[in-house]
């Protein structure tokens, strides 16, 4: 009888194996997306240096409904409006293992709409 492996364990090994082809730069960094059942988090890494240049989540703007596809609208325009004041344009995105879709493409999609290109 097979074990039943939990859903954050096999997104983590998502991450893993997606994290071995992306790699933020200080020249493009990494778009990394967080969402738990609340929130959504969205941080912009150079991953050369190991340092986070910029960070966006619902916490911070203080939404009232943190957890779905409208806060993440938000979010995303947020944290690319953020990108452009720390002069970067063009980033590689990281849906953190999750399935591109919902809250995580919402927050891609303003995003780009907002100015990131990736």
């Amino acid at each position: 009888m097979l074990k039943k492996v939990a859903r954050n364990v096999e997104r983590k090994r998502r991450h893993v194996r997606v994290r071995t082809k992306i790699s933020g730069t200080p020249e493009c960094p990494r778009l990394n997306v967080f969402r738990s059942n609340a929130h959504i988090h969205a941080q912009i890494i150079d991953d050369v240096n190991g340092k986070t240049l910029v960070s966006a989540s619902s916490v911070d703007m203080k939404l009232e409904h943190g957890g779905n596809v409208e806060a993440a609208s938000k979010v995303g325009a947020e944290i690319a409006k953020r990108a452009k004041k720390a002069k970067i344009e063009n980033v590689v995105f990281d849906r953190g293992g999750y399935i591109y879709h919902g809250r995580v493409k919402a927050l891609a999609d303003a995003a780009r709409e907002a100015g990131l290109k990736f």
